[in-house]
């Protein structure tokens, strides 16, 4: 894998640090620095101590990864909303789990997109998948498709800079129509779910309700943190569960499954340095439980 960027500056940087300001990683640096790829100046190989010039052009080369022989290849289909070089945007529908668990070792998110690179002829074949949705959430997914694409978007990952929205069916009524729910989530032992507690990690949900019936919400809600089941916590706590969630007492009669769609995603591509912003349909379900 190769990529390049104009260092637009008006002083001499060095390599590292220029890279960090694009958002790389400190893992990916350390393997190139250890002979797992080169950087090149003016197409020239320099050392990574190097300082790049004003107008300079920078470009890294790292050895493509080959198929991850613990992971499961699958042919299953993959809805592609978005695909270049670099990245997929996967519309996961509920049901799907995202990678490989106990009781699930084959036929996930992360199996398909393995099979799906392998089908391309690609030189990297072992991808990263950078959101992840619970097995009955549907929506967009981002995975990239080597460990530079991995790496380059870490931090936006890290800082919570990517914006994700969800549309979720929740039960009961509102009486304001935007909200935040700043509650600390914490696990259970020996339990798959979590529970809003004080010795939790801190998280933080926003939301806006766009449509109500009698006994039901529409929301899209926004994470500012990304704790594990954490709108679902969240919603429960202020008594408001998503419709279907049995795990967090929401009402079953009429769907076997939590009402959360992954609706919204943008981040900033570091490679091109474009806002990337995409959108997934509400499933049918959504619509027949709203009429």
């Amino acid at each position: 894998m190769e990529a390049s960027w104009q260092y637009t500056g008006a002083e001499p940087v060095k390599i590292k640090k220029f890279l960090q300001s694009l958002g790389m990683g400190h893992r990916l640096f350390n393997d190139i620095k250890k002979g797992e790829g080169e950087f090149l100046v003016d197409h020239r190989p320099v050392r990574p101590t190097t300082k790049i010039l004003p107008n300079q052009p920078l470009t890294i080369r790292v050895k493509p990864e080959p198929v991850d022989p613990t992971v499961a290849v699958s042919h299953d289909p993959l809805q592609v909303v978005y695909e270049d070089d670099n990245w997929l945007v996967i519309d996961k529908s509920a049901g799907v789990t995202s990678i490989p668990g106990p009781g699930v070792a084959n036929g996930t998110i992360l199996n398909r997109v393995t099979g799906y690179l392998i089908d391309q002829q690609s030189p990297d074949q072992r991808p990263h998948l950078i959101t992840r949705l619970d097995r009955d959430t549907g929506g967009l997914l981002l995975v990239a498709k080597h460990h530079m694409a991995s790496s380059m978007i870490s931090q936006q990952v890290q800082q919570h800079q990517m914006v994700k929205e969800y549309t979720a069916l929740v039960s009961g009524h509102f009486t304001a129509d935007h909200g935040t729910i700043d509650q600390p989530i914490a696990r259970v032992a020996g339990q798959v779910r979590r529970v809003v507690a004080d010795d939790g990690q801190q998280a933080l949900t926003e939301y806006w309700v766009e449509d109500q019936g009698d006994d039901w919400a529409r929301v899209r809600v926004r994470l500012h943190t990304g704790r594990t089941h954490q709108i679902r916590v969240h919603f429960a706590a202020i008594g408001h569960p998503l419709l279907g969630d049995a795990l967090y007492g929401g009402d079953t009669s009429r769907v076997d499954h939590q009402l959360l769609h992954a609706s919204h995603l943008a981040f900033l591509d570091p490679f091109s340095r474009r806002q990337l912003s995409f959108t997934s349909p509400l499933p049918a379900v959504f619509n027949e439980i709203m009429a």
